[in-house]
């Protein structure tokens, strides 16, 4: 078995299904244009799939809009939720002067410590 090769067909290089009796959904090329690079990229869809008005650069990773006959489609961001950092979730709990008080006891912690250890090394 060993000194035998296998014989008609190679291991994973190709499929064994056919596109025999496959119907393709209907598609459609919607264009998109990234006005930082000057990129055009061409994304097919479904024809019935709902497609978005901004996606993705390729190149640059800035949002390239739909190109819609000569223009380009308009993205209203009026409606999307800043980012909440960690100092507003912070300041959610907390107020200023709370902080500044919780500040001062850490500073003055760490102060002593640092006094401690100090004292230590030259005794």
């Amino acid at each position: 078995m060993a000194d035998r090769s296998l014989r008609g067909i190679r291991l994973g290089a190709q499929s064994l299904q056919s596109e025999d009796g496959v119907v393709f959904h209907d598609r459609a090329q919607h264009t998109y244009s990234c006005s930082t690079c000057g990129r055009d990229t061409v994304l097919t869809f479904a024809a019935d799939a709902e497609v978005p008005d901004a996606w993705e650069c390729r190149t640059c990773g800035a949002e390239a809009l739909l190109r819609i006959g000569d223009g380009t489609a308009t993205v209203d961001h009026s409606a999307d939720k800043a980012a909440r950092t960690h100092w507003d979730m912070l300041l959610e709990r907390r107020t200023i002067p709370e902080l500044e008080e919780l500040l001062e006891e850490r500073l003055a912690f760490v102060r002593a410590r640092r006094g401690a250890g100090n004292e230590k090394l030259s005794a």
